[in-house]
């Protein structure tokens, strides 16, 4: 794949670039380990005051950021900004909170002294040159929640991004640098995907993390294995949204829309899989079914629009794929289900929900990376729980119900990194985010996500001797 912008809301290539060559490459490996020597010694205060600063400069880009990522992956303009501010949010609160997280932990004192230490205490250290492999669909907000806390715990960040947000990327390296941290802290590689087990496997580079397929984290993760180096894999998800005859059916009919559709559906913690109790089933299809297919499809600079294009052209494909074969299959189309006819340029496809799908469907196992939703009818809490648990994914899960015992079943049993009741799942600085089963390992955010990327070590000092006297 070109690294270069495309735009997908008319298919035309606006810039493209050239990929780095194996002396460039080397080069920026050689400054981020010659950095991380020097920057590893700053304090957790000189961090705070340039991700501070890094924050206010994202505040005054808001506007431009937010109409590049537009432009190169089709999100509609009000979500980027949004996610432009998000990324503010985030910094401010590692600058604010990366100290405290990371200091040192003091073990019970009688655990101090049966392992015959005067005292013992955990520090955080951090592991050096973190290697990122980022998607496309957050391009600003997938490399914050990275950057942030692997910064402010005293790594350094390389970044290769995917090839259809080149500019985005190249965004970021600059933010850092103009925030005042060294040349060297953040760089943007623009490299293709083959040539990242060669950035992997140097050893210079300590650990990576990366959020995309599942095609792509076994490859990293198989390299990394080989390589014996820590890795973070944030991977697909086919969420399920769960709606048992205590919930307010009109509301989660309404967050429904959006939980699916958000990021013009192209989202890993996006609800695909609409799992409804019988008694309320066909209140809250009706409901969602007029609200997806009232939803303006359509350019996504403009205010007015709530879906905007795919991002690539194969992306689109590879739903229409999905979608084809569920209705080959016996699925039953109750809106959208093609593209929209009146956008002839353009990677867009319009709202679906689908009904009657069957095991022997792709789609019952496979995400749905697109604002395709399916909706299955369900008997019963246990029920409820296996057709939840009835995916290869394992990332998030949203359930509607205000019966307290049902929310405790689910929390126990639900096979996921996240459960949200009575609303839809979202990411957040201070919680931590990560997946299950083939959604990958590790987590991202919070306390634990600043720490996945630092050494946890024991210090631990004698007792003095008994006198003999």
């Amino acid at each position: 794949m070109p690294i270069a912008t495309v735009n997908p809301a008319s298919g035309e290539t606006l810039r493209t670039y050239d990929e780095l060559g194996t002396g460039e490459i080397d080069e920026r490996l050689a400054k981020a380990a010659s950095t991380f020597r020097s920057y590893r010694l700053t304090t957790f205060p000189e961090r705070a005051r340039l991700m501070e600063r890094a924050a206010d400069l994202l505040d005054q880009d808001q506007e431009a950021v937010a109409r590049t990522m537009t432009t190169e992956m089709g999100k509609p303009l009000a979500a980027a900004r949004a996610e432009a501010a998000k990324c503010a949010k985030a910094m401010r609160w590692y600058a604010r909170n990366a100290e405290g997280l990371l200091g040192d932990e003091q073990p019970a004192g009688s655990d101090v002294a049966d392992s015959g230490a005067a005292w013992a205490r955990v520090r955080y250290r951090p592991l050096g040159v973190i290697l990122a492999v980022m998607p496309w669909n957050f391009p600003l907000w997938q490399v914050i929640r990275f950057a942030a806390p692997a910064l402010m715990a005293g790594n350094v960040g390389l970044l290769k991004h995917a090839s259809n947000v080149p500019q985005t990327a190249l965004y970021q390296g600059d933010l850092f640098r103009r925030a005042g941290f060294p040349e060297g802290v953040f760089q943007t590689l623009l490299i293709s995907s083959t040539a990242v087990e060669g950035v992997l496997r140097d050893r210079r580079v300590a650990a990576a993390t990366l959020t995309g397929s599942e095609p792509a984290g076994r490859s990293v993760a198989a390299i990394a294995g080989d390589e014996v180096k820590r890795t973070v894999l944030e991977l697909g998800g086919s969420d399920p949204f769960v709606v048992m005859p205590s919930a307010e059916v009109e509301r989660a009919a309404r967050v429904a829309v959006t939980a699916r559709v958000q990021n013009n559906g192209q989202s890993c913690i996006a609800a695909k899989r609409f799992i409804v109790h019988t008694d309320v089933h066909d209140e809250f299809t009706r409901l969602f079914t007029a609200r997806m297919a009232g939803l303006t499809v359509g350019d996504p600079m403009a205010e007015s629009t709530d879906v905007g294009p795919l991002a690539t052209e194969q992306g689109r494909t590879d739903v229409e794929e999905l979608v084809d074969d569920a209705v080959q299959r016996g699925a039953t189309v109750l809106c959208g289900g093609r593209r929209p006819r009146d956008l002839r340029q353009g990677w867009f496809y319009e709202p679906t929900v689908l009904t009657g799908i069957t095991p022997d469907m792709r789609i019952h196992h496979e995400e749905a990376f697109g604002p395709v939703a399916t909706v299955y009818r369900v008997q019963s809490l246990d029920e409820a729980v296996e057709a939840a648990n009835d995916t290869p994914f394992g990332l998030s899960s949203s359930i509607w119900t205000s019966d307290e015992a049902e929310q405790e079943r689910f929390v126990r049993d639900v096979e996921a990194g996240g459960v949200f009741f009575n609303g839809m799942t979202a990411s957040h600085p201070a919680l931590p985010f990560g997946g299950v089963k083939r959604s990958g390992y590790g987590r991202e955010l919070s306390g634990h996500g600043i720490r996945e990327f630092c050494n946890a070590t024991t210090v631990w000092h004698a007792a003095e001797p008994a006198s003999d006297t």
